[in-house]
């Protein structure tokens, strides 16, 4: 009577059998897509920063060096002085110190504007929300020269033309639509249980808004930090009005034009001071680049 209990017991504590092993030849078969998608995106991440990797190069480079040899990017004797020439002789450190100024102070401004505003559209329903909206959208597709000759004429009645503080004003004025809707469309999922409790304690709409909205949208205000930067510290037209007879304000982009002259032009500075210029952008994009991906994707996904 014990044995037909007994194997039943010993049948449920057998070991399971061990998996077949692939071939080998299956597994590299069916890792070989990946690896020829990893040899093409290399290949383009190589395409895409070569530019850059030449710029850096030139920047060490003679002039003829320059010329001469075509698409090799290690010199064959590095000339810093194009640094140096580029930092001192072409007045670069007061450039600098300009465009971190108004840089600065137009990120600050955008920041303030642009996130009150989206809060605002977001959580609020008022008359004439959709028209402003509407409005916001419609300046996307205003080309931005057709408005310099109403900003410089502002300017100019109000005596900021030739200053730093009227090209901030200039440059922060502007609509920055996308920065209002990544603000819109990230405040917009927040839960309204977060106002309520602020306004239960007394909170006021500033105070709900700088201590608890705010805080709550970092990876939207990195992400509109970064690109603010960008578009400032790159920005060409307008300080190059701005600074017409004030060279001593000018920003870095502008000031690229000391290396041309009438008959030739000074490559290898120019080269370096690129560089110098470019350096901060690279730098505050990779600090900010987590941060500029969680904003584009939460705003997005609301």
């Amino acid at each position: 009577m014990s044995a037909p209990t007994q194997a039943p017991a010993r049948a449920a504590t057998a070991p399971p059998a061990a998996p077949a092993r692939r071939p080998r030849s299956g597994r590299v078969l069916r890792r070989l897509p990946y690896w020829f998608a990893a040899v093409i995106l290399i290949w383009l991440v190589a395409v895409w920063i070569y530019p850059f990797l030449w710029m850096v190069s030139a920047a060490l480079k003679s002039p003829l060096e320059v010329f001469s040899s075509g698409l090799n990017l290690i010199p064959e004797s590095p000339v810093w002085d194009n640094f140096r020439r580029a930092w001192v002789d072409a007045d670069f450190s007061q450039y600098l110190l300009n465009t971190v100024i108004v840089t600065f102070a137009t990120v600050l401004l955008v920041l303030i504007r642009c996130s009150m505003t989206g809060y605002v559209l977001a959580r609020y329903s008022f008359f004439g929300r959709k028209i402003i909206l509407g409005i916001l959208v419609a300046t996307l597709f205003v080309p931005a020269g057709y408005t310099i000759i109403p900003v410089v004429d502002l300017a100019t009645r109000l005596g900021m033309l030739n200053s730093l503080w009227g090209m901030i004003v200039a440059l922060s004025g502007g609509a920055h639509v996308a920065s209002i809707l990544l603000y819109l469309g990230y405040f917009r999922q927040l839960p309204k249980e977060l106002e309520e409790a602020a306004i239960m304690d007394g909170a006021g709409f500033f105070r709900t808004f700088f201590q608890v909205m705010l805080p709550l949208a970092m990876p939207v205000t990195a992400t509109v930090t970064l690109m603010t930067f960008l578009s400032t510290w790159n920005a060409f037209f307008l300080p190059l009005v701005f600074t017409f007879s004030r060279p001593d304000l000018r920003t870095l982009s502008v000031g690229m034009l000391a290396f041309i002259g009438e008959n030739s032009t000074d490559w290898s500075g120019m080269a370096a001071a690129a560089t110098i210029s470019l350096l901060p952008v690279v730098l505050l994009f990779i600090l900010l680049q987590r941060y500029f991906v969680e904003g584009i994707a939460g705003a997005v996904k609301s």
